[in-house]
């Protein structure tokens, strides 16, 4: 499948759409209706799968009934029907939910909006997206971060936000290299779509035999990521890999205090690419040590991870130019990078590895947690 010929095709349909005002709408439009249709194929898996299945979410709105068929309900009657499933989505019963799966419909759904007025409209958004992805034959390649990376291209603001996609092989490189194993504990802190977990689930493959097997890698994938609609594709994303709850928390991992991380906060693996170049409030800063305090994005991310590793953790992470010949503040977090952890190998990427987002030089560090 063309990814980027289906984002375009999409917006060209919303584009006629009254509802529709500007990219962020349109992005969280499709990013919605993505959602519900992996959740519905997730949910059909588990009726076969599973003794002690029980009903997300109801009949009449899951996918299947009420969107796969092309020919089936449109105009103002999808539109109402859109209306009352969202209603009833956020209001799901949550008291008998062992697995969590309710809360994780109800707690999207809430953050999440229909902008489309016209129902002949959103039918043919609705026909384009089964006609073009369907799970039971997806590729393993990055489905969701190509979705994403064409609407990044449609955001204006993407390279100056310091928020933009991680090539496949650079994910998959820092994750053969990092090399982490089944058992292990893996965090994004800044997940993005879910560049880095998917090639840690790729990873994986052929280790995965038992139910054994299984139940570790539903419990050891874990990301966070600040923004809704990255937070939103990541979800989406590790439900179509197989994780059917996934541990992704939407916040801040620069919010909490270094000081609070516990036992259960730590990690044996990190794998990310931080946002640079940008610039958080200084109450945000405050979250790590005062020499160490600086509002740069990626340094701030460094002392958390730093934070987070457990001693013989590893980690894989992009970083500028800006964090290796810095001073000041960025000597003092090198100083701290160097005396609690085995700094062993830097890797310097070609410029136009991130292009058109941004033309800083950047650096792939690999090191491990507990020696100099």
């Amino acid at each position: 499948m063309a990814v980027s010929g289906t984002t375009k095709a999409l917006k060209d349909i919303m584009r006629i759409d009254a509802g529709i005002n500007g990219d962020a709408q349109y992005i969280e439009q499709i990013t919605w209706m993505l959602f519900l249709k992996a959740f519905d194929f997730k949910e059909q898996e588990w009726e076969t799968t599973e003794d002690d299945y029980y009903e997300i979410v109801p009949e009449k709105y899951r996918w299947r009934t009420w969107a796969e068929d092309p020919e089936g309900v449109t105009g103002e009657g999808l539109i109402t029907h859109i209306n009352e499933m969202f209603s009833s989505l956020r209001k799901l019963d949550i008291s008998e939910d062992p697995k969590h799966r309710k809360w994780l419909i109800r707690s999207i759904m809430e953050g999440v909006n229909n902008f489309m007025k016209s129902g002949t409209l959103l039918r043919q958004v609705i026909n384009k997206i089964n006609a073009d992805i369907d799970f039971y034959n997806m590729p393993s390649g990055h489905l969701f971060n190509g979705i994403y990376e064409s609407m990044l291209k449609d955001l204006q603001s993407a390279g100056k936000s310091g928020e933009f996609y991680t090539p496949r092989p650079v994910t998959h490189f820092i994750v053969e290299k990092v090399d982490p194993k089944l058992g292990d504990t893996v965090l994004d802190p800044a997940c993005g779509t879910g560049g880095f977990l998917t090639s840690v689930i790729d990873h994986y493959e052929g280790s995965i035999n038992t139910t054994e097997d299984y139940r570790k890698l539903q419990q050891t994938i874990r990301g966070i990521e600040k923004k809704p609609f990255p937070y939103l594709l990541c979800v989406t994303n590790l439900i179509s890999r197989g994780i059917d709850v996934p541990d992704i928390l939407h916040g801040n991992t620069l919010r909490k205090s270094t000081t609070e991380y516990t036992a259960k906060d730590k990690v044996d693996i990190i794998v990310t690419n931080p946002p640079f170049g940008g610039a958080e409030e200084k109450a945000i800063s405050q979250s790590v040590p005062l020499e160490l305090r600086n509002t740069e994005t990626a340094d701030l991310f460094l002392v958390h991870m730093m934070a987070l590793l457990n001693d013989g953790g590893r980690c894989g992470v992009v970083l500028p130019d800006g964090f290796l010949f810095g001073t000041g503040v960025k000597a003092a977090i090198k100083k701290k990078l160097l005396e609690d952890n085995n700094l062993h190998t830097i890797i310097r990427l070609p410029k136009d590895v991130f292009a058109p987002y941004t033309n800083i030089n950047t650096n792939l560090l690999f090191f491990t947690k507990g020696k100099p």
